[in-house]
């Protein structure tokens, strides 16, 4: 069986982290509803998700999106394109709200190889400041609501 439709996460979580955690499980069940209102992955489903203990510590909303969007992409069954990264927090009702760090995040993207990047649109100013050599071949995808991070995330993927 593949378990009764619950979410345990464990982990090097903080308290905002967790509560991210809840949230975009919630945006993800609402947003699957939405997309195909037959399927019940969700209601058979059980998901753990496991942050390992890293290098940064992980007690911010920044993975919000990322979250909602890797819980949709076990859902759907559908991959989502292999050069992309995100930022951004989610909330309850879907918007993509700020996050701090950009700079940060956009060097960490370009050392992985990213392409493309999700950045919540009320960051594209901290993007603009960035130095041009940072942005150099980096698509940027602004999103002020999920539905923009799923259109970026899905539409083009790409194994």
């Amino acid at each position: 069986p593949k378990g009764g439709g619950s979410l345990k996460v464990t982990g090097q979580l903080g308290d905002v982290m967790k509560e991210s955690t809840q949230i975009a499980y919630t945006v993800a069940r609402a947003r699957l509803a939405g997309i195909d209102d037959t399927n019940n992955f969700f209601d058979n489903t059980d998901i753990h998700m496991h942050v390992p203990e890293g290098a940064t510590p992980k007690d911010g909303p920044s993975a919000g999106v990322a979250m909602v969007t890797s819980m949709l992409s076990l859902a759907l069954d559908r991959p989502i394109r292999n050069d992309l990264a995100m930022t951004g927090e989610i909330s309850l009702t879907g918007k993509v709200l700020a996050v701090g760090g950009i700079k940060g995040k956009i060097m960490g993207a370009r050392r992985a190889g990213i392409k493309h990047v999700i950045l919540p649109a009320a960051c594209e100013r901290d993007y603009e400041e960035i130095p041009e050599y940072l942005k150099t071949d980096l698509e940027v995808h602004y999103a002020d609501n999920y539905d923009k991070v799923f259109e970026a995330a899905f539409n083009n993927s790409s194994s």
